[in-house]
């Protein structure tokens, strides 16, 4: 998205999307959503999702690799993130969470939640959408995170992942 795109000169923006399913295994630990690089994702003009990752890693397999699911924000400033999650029909599941992440893989320091939530099962099919703004910092990727509470892994069949920010005066 060039700086001339209606979103705003400056605005940095990374959206990502998959409809591979992804099985998520039931428990406490949160699981952090995986996402494809290239061509297969919405958009990443600013660089944000890469398979070679600003720490010099390179993520070889998107679909196995939790690092698939940063994306590492390109400049320090007020992030606003967005997450769209759907679920599996029938899973059994009473409770579903999920949160956004700082630092999900421990990378630069403690893992840093916000925007927990956990919720019950809904009459039809498990869809929801979350929107939370952070500050943001490059060398600290964000991440969503799911998990849930059935006696069996069940799929997360659809996800999008999105960071806008607005980079902030120094």
């Amino acid at each position: 998205m060039p700086a001339s795109d209606p979103a705003g000169p400056g605005v940095h923006v990374s959206s990502l999307k998959v409809s591979t399913p992804q099985r998520i295994q039931p428990g406490p630990a949160y699981q952090v959503v995986r996402f494809p690089f290239g061509s297969a994702e919405s958009t990443d003009p600013h660089g944000m999702h890469q398979a070679v990752q600003p720490d010099g890693r390179t993520v070889t397999d998107w679909a196995s690799d939790d690092r698939s699911g940063l994306i590492w924000p390109s400049v320090r400033g007020w992030g606003h993130l967005y997450a769209m999650l759907q679920w599996a029909e029938s899973t059994g599941a009473t409770e579903y969470r999920d949160q956004f992440a700082r630092d999900p893989l421990e990378l630069a320091g403690p893992v840093d939640t916000t925007a927990t939530e956990h919720r019950a099962p809904t009459i039809g099919g498990e869809y929801w959408v979350k929107v939370w703004g952070i500050i943001c910092n490059p060398g600290v990727p964000l991440a969503v995170r799911v998990t849930h509470n059935a006696s069996h892994p069940i799929n997360l069949t659809f996800a999008e992942f999105k960071l806008v920010i607005q980079p902030l005066a120094e």
